[in-house]
């Protein structure tokens, strides 16, 4: 199976772009399969090797760290570059065409089926479910990327047979030169401005997961997101059209029409048939898992089954409990303003929401016109955009409360909110400068919920 990545990789003079989780996995893959090959490591934080024992103990490693760590870097035969690097800010003209990737790789050099999943929103409940319903038909199934393994680390459990599903984000995707064999673009909505020198790049760096397939590769795409309608891109005959709206002039086509969703002419399930994933965007992320299912001709009974058995993934609408009688949910996910608005239209009878997070330019408007005319009477704001949001709602109906921190937002909430009601955590905002990761903010708040 890796006899081709192998012979690729043999006698390039190969710089490790980053050293996190993948840059990690890269090298390690690499050091078994090249024990004698000199290889080089290059990331932006110079206390490094303070915790990395493996690299100061292999003497066949050149490490360049700190502030000035791209220095020489077009002297190299092949980048492998972690997602979570910005290059934003650099000229890469003389390296753009070295830049790799373990996702690039794994697509170009092992020969086995891969499912891509993209989108702002929904990635990992829709990789997720695709992989529980490809195991339920006894399919030899693995699920990488953001949500599962670093690709590198699973490569070499993989047969001919295999299907492999990737959760992708756009960083993932910026400069990769092959898509996957099925690849799907849930949604676009404005995110990661920091990361990229416009929007427009963004939505460029998602459409890679279908702009290199050939003929007989299949793109399944939101074809109600304006983002996307306003892209242009050459579709295939082939590809699949999901709505929510309407129904796509299109050859292949899932839609809703009377809560029932139709596989072109073809009436396949109803939405008010009980499933554990709640709102209008969680149909959307089963209509794409159900075109996959069409796509490799599973049974698609047992696909509904999947589906209706799939239980949330934590911080995603996820069900804190009930506590002196109000309903707490962590949606901490929700880092864009439409992911919070998704998330008040699913769970119904919210009084009070937690809101605000890490400030990345994206526009809030929208939501804070939302918020003016729901039913969400009580508005605790965090730093930094939880400012703007406040300012927003000056004069208006709401009680909106601005706090410092977590803690402090839910001691209030639990004062405020109307017994019987709900109580939800959805930032529509990054957790970056304020937490770890949006996991840490999520348990954060359910630690906070529980206590007295």
């Amino acid at each position: 199976m890796l006899e081709k990545l192998l012979n690729y990789l043999e006698n390039k003079k190969i710089l490790i772009l980053g050293f996190g989780l993948e840059g990690q996995s890269t090298y390690r893959f690499l050091r078994k399969h090249f024990p004698e090959k000199m290889l080089y490591v290059a990331d932006a934080n110079k206390d490094l090797l303070e915790t990395k024992k493996e690299l100061i103990e292999d003497i066949k490693v050149e490490i360049s760290l700190g502030p000035n760590y791209l220095n020489g870097i077009e002297d190299f035969d092949l980048i492998i570059k972690a997602p979570g690097i910005s290059l934003k800010e650099v000229d890469i003209t003389k390296f753009q065409n070295k830049i790799s990737s373990g996702l690039e790789l794994f697509l170009e050099f092992v020969d086995v089926f891969s499912i891509g999943v993209t989108g702002t929103k929904g990635k990992s409940t829709t990789s997720s479910l695709i992989y529980k319903m490809l195991i339920d038909q006894g399919k030899d199934a693995y699920i990488l990327g953001n949500i599962g393994e670093p690709i590198f680390n699973d490569i070499e459990l993989l047969k001919p047979n295999s299907i492999v599903v990737l959760e992708l984000s756009s960083h993932a995707l910026e400069y990769v030169k092959k898509s996957p064999n099925i690849g799907i673009i849930l949604d676009i909505f404005e995110e990661h401005l920091d990361h990229y020198k416009s929007f427009e790049k963004y939505i460029e760096a998602k459409y890679n997961i279908g702009k290199y397939q050939n003929e007989e590769d299949f793109l399944i795409y939101n074809y109600d997101n304006i983002n996307m309608k306003n892209f242009k891109f050459d579709y295939k005959e082939n590809d699949y059209a999901i709505s929510l709206e309407t129904i796509p002039n299109t050859k292949n086509k899932l839609y809703l029409k009377n809560d029932n969703i139709y596989f072109n002419n073809e009436q396949i399930m109803n939405i008010n048939e009980k499933t554990n994933l709640k709102g209008l965007h969680n149909i959307n992320n089963i209509m794409f898992v159900l075109g996959v299912s069409f796509i490799l001709n599973l049974e698609v009974n047992k696909s509904i089954k999947s589906i209706k058995n799939f239980k949330p993934l934590e911080h995603r609408l996820e069900y804190v409990g009930n506590f002196d009688n109000i309903d707490y949910y962590n949606d901490s996910i929700a880092t864009i303003p439409e992911a919070t608005i998704n998330g008040i239209n699913a769970i119904k009878n919210i009084n009070t929401i937690i809101i605000g997070g890490k400030d990345r330019g994206v526009n809030l408007n929208n939501l804070i016109e939302f918020l003016k005319t729901s039913e969400v009477e009580n508005i605790i704001c965090l730093p930094k955009t939880g400012e703007y949001i406040k300012n927003g709602l000056s004069g208006s109906s709401k009680n909106v409360i601005y706090v410092e921190s977590l803690e402090e937002a839910v001691k209030i909430a639990k004062k405020v909110t109307k017994k019987n009601s709900v109580c939800m955590l959805s930032p529509a905002a990054a957790s970056y400068g304020y937490f770890k990761n949006f996991e840490e903010r999520g348990n954060l708040f359910k630690k906070y919920v529980k206590e007295n």
